[in-house]
C-alpha cells in the first residue's frame, strides 16, 4: 500500500444499529498510510447526543461533512449506511461509492430488488424475528443475537464487545427511499462478503450488478472488526485516481 497522502477524504458511514465504533480497528490502519478519514455517529447512535432520525436526516449528517471539506470525498457506507451513502453521495464533493455488504437502493424504493427469491432470504429473516420491539419503534439486538449474525467471524472477545455497544435503531428508516440514487452517476465498488450471514450472497449479488465494480471477500457481515485490512486495501486501491 502506497504511504502518501491522499488527497481523498474516507468518510465512513456505519449500518443499523450500530455507531461509529464500529470502525476503530479500520480508522488508524487508513491514518497510518496518511489517508484523511471520518468516523461519526449518525443521529441518536453510539456517542451522539442527537435524537434518533430518519434516512434523510441520517443523510443530511453526512452531507454536513462533505459541506466541511476542502477535497473530494469517498463515501463508505455499511449494511444500512449504505442507503444512506445512495443519498448523501449526490453531493458535488463525492467522487466514489463504496458498499460493504449494503443496501444499493434506487430512488423509486430502498427495498432489495424483485428479482431475489424468496428463499434467499431466511438469514435476514432470522434476524429480524429475533429482534426486541420497543413502543416507540425502534428495535435492538440481543447480543447473542448480534455475535450469531454480525460477528459470526470475529473471535470471542470481539463479538461479546461489539454486540454490547450496538443501540436502538428506528426500523422505518430501514425501509424509506432516498431523495437521490447517487450510483446512477457516481463510480462506486460493492464489496460482496461471501460468509455474511445478515444480507444473502444472491440478494448481495443482484445489488451489486448496480455499482461499477464488484470485490469478492470470504468475510461474515462486520469485516471492519474481523478483517479490517481488507477494507484499508480496498480504499486504498480506489483513493489512487484522487490523490
Amino acid at each position: 500500500m502506497s504511504t502518501s497522502r491522499a488527497g481523498a477524504t474516507v468518510i465512513l458511514v456505519h449500518g443499523a444499529w450500530h455507531g461509529a465504533w464500529a470502525f476503530s480497528r479500520v480508522v488508524p490502519l487508513l491514518e497510518a498510510i496518511g489517508v484523511h478519514v471520518v468516523a461519526r455517529d449518525l443521529p441518536g447512535h453510539g456517542a451522539s447526543s442527537l435524537p434518533l432520525s430518519d434516512l434523510h436526516g441520517d443523510a443530511d449528517s453526512v452531507t454536513k461533512i462533505l459541506d466541511n471539506l476542502d477535497g473530494p470525498a469517498i463515501l463508505v457506507g455499511h449494511s444500512y449506511g449504505g442507503t444512506v451513502i445512495t443519498e448523501a453521495g449526490h453531493h458535488d464533493a463525492v467522487r466514489h461509492l463504496v458498499y460493504l455488504c449494503a443496501n444499493v437502493p434506487d430512488d423509486e424504493s430502498s427495498e432489495v430488488p424483485k428479482e431475489v427469491p424468496n428463499d434467499t432470504t431466511d438469514d435476514q429473516q432470522g434476524l429480524m424475528s429475533e429482534l426486541i420491539t420497543h413502543s416507540d419503534g425502534t428495535t435492538t439486538v440481543p447480543r447473542l443475537t448480534a455475535a450469531r449474525y454480525f460477528y459470526n467471524d470475529c473471535d470471542d472477545t470481539t463479538a461479546t464487545w461489539a454486540a454490547a455497544q450496538l443501540g436502538a435503531q428506528p426500523m422505518t428508516n430501514l425501509w424509506q427511499r432516498p431523495l437521490h440514487a447517487a450510483w446512477r452517476s457516481k463510480p462506486s465498488t460493492y464489496a460482496l462478503c461471501l460468509n455474511d450471514q445478515v444480507v444473502p450472497v444472491a440478494v448481495q449479488r443482484l445489488l451489486a450488478r448496480r455499482c461499477t465494480d464488484t470485490i469478492e471477500w470470504n468475510a461474515g457481515h462486520s469485516p471492519f472488526l474481523a478483517q479490517p485490512a481488507l477494507i484499508v486495501d480496498l480504499l486504498a486501491s480506489s483513493l489512487v485516481r484522487y490523490i
